[in-house]
């Protein structure tokens, strides 16, 4: 295992729905949820929730590049969001739900952009793809209780789950993720 780490910032809905997807890949260290792209210091939930702060909820992923490439995880991203919806994502509405991936240089810039262009050339969605690729913005951690929630709470995972969003990776993505 190398001692270089990376990070990737990514927004697709409720933060809660995005840890468990790439916590159980090999080569991450750590999934944190938070809050970025707003005009707020230092967020709280019921301040983005409120629309208060012009923040998304996002999670920062912590991986090993050797093991873990940006690459798939920008691919495993797609997988875990409705690309075609700007204003939330499944059962969440508003735009702190937005789907937006979080670029910190030109290298993952050039990533998204290509990963976004050949989802686009695909054919997959009849609608437009317009998940943004942003600048990173300061991230902010949630509050501990939103952290590892999938864990926390797996009864309030589960409901928060069939929003929507497990039927649609499936009917979409047709197997979920590899393991």
């Amino acid at each position: 295992m190398s001692e270089q780490r990376e990070t990737a910032i990514f927004a697709g809905g409720c933060f809660w729905c995005m840890v468990k997807p790439f916590d159980t890949q090999p080569g991450i260290d750590q999934v944190i949820s938070g809050y970025t792209g707003g005009h707020v210091a230092n967020p709280t939930y019921d301040q983005v929730k409120r629309h208060e702060t012009g923040h998304t909820e996002a999670v920062k992923i912590i991986f090993d590049p050797e093991i873990m490439s940006y690459e798939k995880l920008v691919s495993i991203y797609w997988q875990q969001t409705d690309p075609t919806d700007a204003m939330g994502q499944f059962q969440d509405r508003g735009d702190n739900y937005r789907p937006v991936i979080f670029v910190k240089d030109d290298n993952q810039r050039q990533i998204a952009e290509k990963s976004k262009q050949a989802l686009i050339d695909s054919g997959k969605f009849d609608q437009p793809i317009v998940t943004q690729i942003e600048d990173v913005k300061p991230f902010y951690e949630a509050e501990e209780e939103h952290q590892d929630f999938y864990h926390k709470d797996p009864a309030r995972f589960a409901l928060e789950e069939s929003g929507g969003r497990e039927e649609f990776v499936k009917k979409h993505w047709q197997k979920p993720v590899s393991k």
